[in-house]
């Protein structure tokens, strides 16, 4: 605590002297010992109180039993001029922004600046943010800072003054007597008159948090007294909170700075602060956050609030659940209800006749059609249109409710749906929109509708996810997906490409699964189809040299080091669902070449090497020479492996049926895990179909 740390000792001493010299010795009153040790008493006490009340976070709706202290895990937030935040002017430049960054709607192409830092430059701040983005925990921040004086990275020496705005809640609300109050509380004498010199003197840091939680009858008396306030008062530094969607504006002498979302250095910082006790599982959560089965979990945590959340349940378990669905569907749960009652909002009333079991049904027909057609942003007309047919459909849902101040409820209470740019909207996340996609299929039963026209589309890989996780089995799903992808193998050659796999990989020795031999053996079939360059790089790279675990190294080092075509990466993939790493541990573990049966003599394919060796063409040869000779090495591979090389001359049409094929089979694995319930009986007979051809 500050109080006992023999800096925050001389701190004390300092801020006692600094009050004394500006309440009482300039207006000429006699200055007692007893004076002295009642003030150093109030201002130990209000340092203690600041800290306890101010720097103790504990979330309820977060899993965060046991209280944190804020000094321990912030992170350094950054801010945007909001002005230049806001030049976006169109749909469709927010999309060519999203496309451009990727997943996620992270709209920043103005300059990052540290918020302190800010703070130290601009005497009147305004920090506007989305719900969770940490505004209040910056406030407190800031003070934290103006309490350590020498050592702080706040520059003036201030005091300051914590101001929950929701207090804000009767007519005869006066800020002053806010202020007054926290001294007053901590024993500082005649403090009505103490407030006034010290507001007088400039010598606070006044921090009005939560401007949007003022009840709405009261925001325009709260607007004009902290005009009032500042005007009256301006030699003091002012920092004001407020929720962007409800910022109407009304602050022409402050500074308007918007918090920007966590990066990734930021997000890595706070995860590292969480664990600091344990290094290594601070390393193992974020290696998690990083790996692309968690992209969705890791765009939640650009919001530092769900980030705690993330950190809070890789804290009680050392991992994030494979059932995603349980943790985003928290994590919806925290930004619709838990954390706006624990900010006192839902007492709105639109919230008191929309109840949020119907506000979720209303979110998930907006997220499902819009997904749909592939929107992720729409304009203001769209939602209230959809919002008034929700009610108007709907003979249990509050009618008179007005669709505008709906949406307007959930834009400004729960930030749910954002207003990226002038009339243009979007779900603050997209994991939001695809988790209540997946609920809208579940809940129609439209599970059989995302498999026939998705399951091919990597757009919708996530809801898929989410789907098997919130179903209580997932049999169905599965069944439906492995039909779907046998639909996709059209042509001969293909058939015949997956039949051979089959065939020559069945009764071998090795003790991999036989749906993980025959990815394998499909990779192998692609692999060693390369092109002349390769084929004479190959020879000469000692393949004719060495023995045939070393030719195959070659093959698949190109192979894996090039990435030929999607239709390798795709089968990469599903071999690694399969708990196969193939890739260059296979190729340089002898003993994992057993996924192939006796048909294939390797004997004879070493000597048949062996008798090319001489007549490897050089360099200097015609290109015919060459390409006969990159055909006879070919020819040999596909003899050996008894491959029609017809069946590799694929054409663009048939490669992306391979390739949604191998797509639709991992994705259908994956569901598996993602999945809360399947049966043994019914995944044993998937597993055993997978990549074999049935009639």
């Amino acid at each position: 605590m500050l109080p006992t740390d023999p800096i925050s000792l001389e701190v004390i001493k300092k801020l006692s002297g600094l009050i004394i010299e500006t309440v009482w010795k300039k207006s000429g009153e006699k200055i007692t010992e007893q004076l002295q040790q009642q003030v150093g008493t109030a201002v130990e006490e209000y340092v203690r109180t600041y800290q306890k009340r101010h720097c103790t976070l504990k979330y309820e709706c977060l899993r965060m039993d046991n209280p944190t202290q804020l000094e321990d895990i912030y992170t350094d937030v950054q801010v945007l001029d909001t002005r230049e935040s806001r030049r976006f002017e169109s749909p469709d430049t927010l999309k060519e922004l999203y496309l451009e960054i990727g997943r996620g709607f992270a709209f920043e192409r103005t300059t990052r600046e540290n918020g302190i830092a800010v703070a130290n430059l601009s005497p009147r701040l305004m920090v506007l943010g989305s719900p969770g983005i940490g505004k209040s925990t910056f406030l407190r921040k800031v003070g934290l800072e103006a309490l350590k004086w020498e050592t702080a990275r706040f520059r003036h020496e201030l005091i300051p003054v914590f101001v929950e705005l929701k207090r804000f809640d009767s007519s005869q609300t006066q800020i002053e007597q806010f202020i007054a109050q926290e001294f007053e509380n901590c024993g500082f004498p005649n403090a009505e008159v103490f407030t006034q010199r010290l507001l007088k003197a400039g010598k606070l840091l006044i921090l009005l948090d939560g401007l949007d939680e003022v009840p709405i009858e009261h925001v325009d008396r709260a607007i004009t007294q902290i005009g009032n306030l500042v005007d009256r008062y301006d030699k003091n530094h002012f920092i004001a909170s407020c929720r962007i969607a409800a910022y109407k504006g009304g602050f022409p002498r402050f500074k308007d700075v918007t918090m920007a979302s966590f990066n990734d250095s930021q997000m890595e910082t706070f995860v590292r602060q969480w664990f600091r006790k344990e290094p290594k599982d601070a390393d193992e959560c974020w290696k998690l956050l990083q790996s692309p089965d968690y992209r969705a979990a890791k765009e939640l945590g650009q919001t530092p609030l769900l980030l705690t959340l993330l950190c809070a349940v890789y804290d009680e378990s050392q991992n994030l659940p494979k059932q995603r669905a349980a943790l985003y569907g928290e994590a919806l749960e925290v930004w619709l209800k838990k954390w706006a009652s624990e900010k006192r909002i839902a007492h709105d009333p639109i919230y008191r006749e929309l109840s949020l079991e119907l506000e979720k049904i209303l979110l998930s027909e907006i997220a499902y059609r819009s997904f749909a057609e592939d929107q992720l942003f729409f304009s203001k007309r769209e939602l209230t249109d959809q919002i008034r047919e929700f009610l108007m459909s709907n003979l249990n849902a509050p009618k008179h409710l007005d669709a505008e101040a709906v949406l307007n409820a959930i834009q400004v209470q729960q930030g749910i749906l954002v207003e990226r740019a002038r009339d243009a909207y979007s779900f603050s996340h997209l994991t939001f929109q695809e988790y209540l996609t997946a609920q809208y299929i579940v809940d129609e039963r439209q599970v059989g509708t995302l498999v026939a026209q998705h399951v091919s589309d990597q757009r919708w890989r996530e809801v898929f996810f989410l789907v098997a996780g919130l179903m209580r089995s997932a049999d169905e799903p599965l069944k439906l997906m492995e039909q779907e992808a046998q639909n996709l193998i059209h042509s001969e050659k293909l058939k015949a490409l997956v039949e051979w796999s089959d065939e020559i990989t069945t009764g071998s020795a090795g003790d991999l699964k036989p749906a993980a031999k025959r990815v394998v053996a499909l990779f192998y079939a692609r692999a060693l189809d390369f092109d002349l360059a390769c084929a004479l790089n190959l020879a000469r790279a000692r393949a004719l040299n060495l023995d045939l675990a070393r030719a195959l190294d070659r093959a698949l080092d190109f192979a894996l080091d090039r990435a030929l075509d999607g239709t390798l990466a795709r089968a990469r993939a599903l071999a690694l669902a399969l708990d196969f790493d193939f890739a260059r541990d296979f190729a340089r573990d002898r003993a994992k070449v057993e996924i192939f049966n006796s048909s294939v003599d390797f004997s004879t394919l070493i000597n048949q090497f062996g008798a090319m060796r001489a007549s490897v063409p050089s360099d200097n040869a015609p290109i015919e020479v060459r390409r006969a000779f990159a055909d006879r090495l070919r020819q040999t591979w596909h003899d050996a492996f008894h491959l029609d090389r017809e069946w590799l001359n694929l054409s663009k049409e048939e490669v992306d049926s391979l390739e949604n094929y191998l797509y639709a089979n991992e994705l259908m694995i994956r569901c598996k895990e993602a999945a809360l319930r399947v049966s043994p009986q019914v995944w044993e007979g998937i597993e055993s179909r997978i990549l074999t051809v049935r009639e």
